[in-house]
């Protein structure tokens, strides 16, 4: 398992539209991939599960990948979020 910690700096926080391109690149990826805030996890597959943590600006997030492509997935998610949040 590989996980990563990101500090949003999105002033909006994770709203619709970088949400549904974030799972749109993570559907890429076999390994099972979960966003996590205050110890509350969801499936960052699944727009409902990333849109119900309800993460603001200055809040982290752990995201973790578990499978065959973590390694890639994880990159990604890093490249992702520093680019869009």
């Amino acid at each position: 398992m590989k996980e990563y910690k990101y500090v949003i700096t999105d002033p909006e926080g994770i709203h619709a539209r970088p949400a549904g391109e974030l799972i749109k690149l993570l559907k890429e990826f076999e390994s099972a991939i979960t966003i996590e805030k205050d110890g509350k996890s969801a499936d960052a597959k699944r727009i409902f599960g990333v849109m119900g943590l309800a993460v603001k600006k200055g809040q982290e997030i752990t995201m973790r990948a578990e499978g065959a492509d973590e390694d890639a997935a994880i990159q990604k998610i890093e490249a992702f979020l520093k680019a869009n949040l």
